[in-house]
């Protein structure tokens, strides 16, 4: 369908639409190519994104796991309220099902809880704890003499097949209870004590450690519970457990088997075989999830009790591993791709933060740069307007001040000056009288209204604007020897230049005008 470059979308079914609509917007792949390795991958978005992204290789596991995602739905079963009392009845034949695995318990060592009476309770029960424990070391020593006794009996005339022997069972209630890590510990350092050095790799921990582990992990836990008062358990562990073909196998990390054991004489070794109904030594018991029979279920898939050859051991082993492996499979392909779709998200979530963080970083630069360019534009109308006002008020000053300068005199002791402009105020030299006791202030007033005064343009109705200081922007002096001549109030034309003479008025630089000039 799929292998010319041209092809009829409309052959797909609506589901294999839909999964094609998955996997192209995800990978953005070409929908030829797309379409072909969506039928490699029977039609599984999951697995098809995993080989796009992680390279396809000889998946067979992952493939088988696709076909099993899709199977056709199983017929509707009916059935009345009598057949349903058949089936719950364990005692009446049950109908046709698939078989289904002994769930694995999760065995939790119970701390024993020692509670002592006080006081006058305390004495009045002191007869009967003290009966207790004289009882129990009769019957201790009592099962001592029988495990002695079955000693010097023929091998198969001893109690090989009971849950624990009477020795043991005294040794199971007689050892003090620890936490798990420490009956690990303790086990361990037992079973190299009586065995010596091995290359079995133990786990670390308790039962319910061990099967969370495995749980986690998707492997294989493999649970030897031994007694070392049943005769077949030396030679079990000797020629089976620590040969050579044994250790290898369940050391191969492609088997993904974990290793826990325990001795029936610890308190959790104890109940781990009671919760597991074992009742013959040597006890293995193989456990791994069984996702056909519920996501977080644990069954137990193989039981090996008793002696056997390493051989029996192994095959014992691997069928179980075999029959369960692809299911494992499917689940570790299944997480992968799971896994994989949440990386992507991530991913996808973090390019949009980092993205939505630019933007906000530019909407943050553009509102700061508007802001300042509306503040320079307000401060530049503020500006314009002061300098308008000032020069308003500039104005008005000059026409009210030109109104106030003295005329020029007749008298002979007058003081003749002449005064040569600057460019600003159009250059060229004016000579002009001034009485001798007018002050330098009016001479100054003089050169800034000479415009007015020339063209005789004077309001005789201006009045002096309130609140304003007027400053001149130029000064006069002196040409030999050169003195400049404030604005004084009080200094008069006579006292400086006596009869007269010739001064120059020069223009006044702003100190800005003066750095902008350095600057260019």
């Amino acid at each position: 369908m799929a292998d010319g470059i041209n092809f009829d979308l409309g052959q797909l079914s609506s589901q294999q639409q839909e999964a094609l609509q998955q996997y192209t917007d995800v990978t953005g792949q070409e929908i030829k190519d797309a379409v072909l390795l969506l039928e490699r991958s029977q039609w599984n978005v999951q697995i098809a994104i995993a080989k796009f992204f992680d390279g396809e290789g000889p998946d067979l596991v992952a493939e088988a796991q696709a076909s099993q995602n899709n199977l056709p739905p199983t017929a509707t079963r009916y059935e009345n309220l009598h057949e349903s009392f058949l089936d719950a009845d364990d005692d009446r034949p049950r109908r046709t099902r698939s078989p289904r695995t002994e769930a694995a318990p999760r065995v939790v060592p119970q701390q024993p809880v020692n509670i002592r009476p006080h006081g006058l309770l305390s004495i009045l029960l002191k007869p009967f704890s003290t009966t207790w424990n004289l009882t129990r070391g009769l019957l201790g020593v009592f099962g001592r003499i029988i495990s002695f006794f079955f000693a010097f009996l023929p091998a198969s005339f001893r109690p090989r097949y009971l849950g624990t022997s009477i020795r043991g069972l005294g040794q199971a209630h007689g050892r003090t209870a620890t936490l798990p890590q420490e009956a690990a510990r303790r086990f361990r350092r037992e079973f190299e004590e009586a065995y010596g050095t091995h290359s079995l790799a133990f786990f670390e921990g308790g039962h319910a450690q061990a099967l969370d582990t495995a749980k986690r992990d998707l492997k294989f836990l493999l649970m030897v519970l031994i007694s070392p008062e049943h005769d077949d358990t030396d030679t079990f562990i000797r020629n089976t457990l620590l040969s050579p073909d044994v250790v290898n196998y369940i050391s191969d990390p492609s088997n993904n088997i974990i290793l826990w054991g325990g001795n029936v004489a610890d308190p959790e070794a104890h109940q781990v075989a009671n919760e597991y109904s074992c009742l013959k030594y040597p006890f293995s018991c193989l456990v791994c999830l069984t996702p056909k029979e519920g996501s977080t279920r644990m069954g137990i898939v193989k039981r090996l009790v008793g002696p056997m050859t390493p051989a029996a051991y192994i095959s014992g082993l691997q069928d179980a591993i075999t029959k369960y492996s692809p299911d494992l499979n499917g689940v570790r392909a299944e997480r992968a791709a799971q896994e994989h779709a949440r990386n992507l998200r991530n991913e996808q979530d973090s390019a949009y933060e980092r993205s939505l963080a630019r933007d906000r970083e530019r909407a943050r630069q553009k509102r700061e740069a508007e802001a300042a360019a509306a503040a320079a534009e307000k401060r530049a109308l503020e500006e314009a307007e002061k300098v308008a006002r000032q020069e308003e008020l500039q104005r008005q000053w000059r026409h009210w001040r030109a109104t106030k300068v003295a005329p020029e005199p007749d008298a002979k002791d007058a003081v003749r000056l002449a005064l040569n402009m600057p460019a600003s105020a159009g250059g060229g030299r004016v000579i002009r009288k001034f009485a001798s006791d007018t002050t330098l202030e009016e001479l100054y007033a003089f050169v800034e209204c000479y415009d007015l005064l020339r063209e005789g343009s004077l309001n005789e109705k201006a009045a002096e604007p309130e609140g304003y200081e007027h400053k001149y922007g130029f000064q006069i002096a002196s040409m030999m020897p050169r003195e400049t001549l404030k604005p004084s109030t009080t200094v008069t034309i006579g006292q400086k230049m006596g009869r007269g003479g010739s001064l120059v008025v020069e223009d006044l630089i702003d100190e800005e005008d003066d750095d902008n000039e350095e600057q260019e």
